[in-house]
């Protein structure tokens, strides 16, 4: 009822500032006026007014736009660390479905880290690598490594 009554001044100065205007000769501006001050009263009489105010005063209203806020604040985080962690969800897919392959048959078939890679076999990866330096620790051979990188820049 106070919207309404609010709604309705409004128009009725919108109109006499709109007549004075017209009584100074300048009848676009105040046509313009007079159309601007009829909204609101337009917005009483269609009930939009009556719609809004019953919107903004109902706690369950603004609960549910709480909830709303807050599944989208959920969105943007999951969006941002996703984004964050340097994958897609495809390549998440793609490595989920190369484990599931992997558990059913270990050795059967190793997973493609991207194109130019080359797969290599289950036994060649578990293998260990020897070390340089176990293999260069023999007594004597302390200049090995100077030797080796002298040779290779061809001093």
């Amino acid at each position: 009822m106070l919207a309404e009554t609010i709604c309705s001044a409004a128009s009725a100065a919108g109109l006499g500032i709109a007549a004075v205007t017209a009584y100074r000769k300048r009848f676009l501006a105040a046509t313009r006026i007079a159309a601007y001050s009829l909204v609101p009263i337009g917005l009483v009489l269609t009930g939009v007014v009556e719609w809004v105010s019953g919107i903004a005063f109902k706690p369950s209203v603004w609960i549910g736009f709480g909830v709303l806020g807050l599944a989208w604040l959920l969105f943007m985080t999951t969006r941002t660390v996703e984004r964050r962690s340097g994958t897609t969800r495809a390549e998440r897919r793609a490595a989920r479905a190369a484990e599931r392959n992997e558990a059913v048959a270990p050795g059967a078939s190793a997973p493609s880290l991207g194109a130019g890679s080359q797969a290599r076999p289950a036994a060649a990866a578990a293998a260990p690598k020897p070390k340089k330096k176990q293999e260069a620790a023999a007594p004597g051979d302390d200049f090995s490594d100077i030797e080796a990188i002298l040779k290779k820049h061809g001093i």
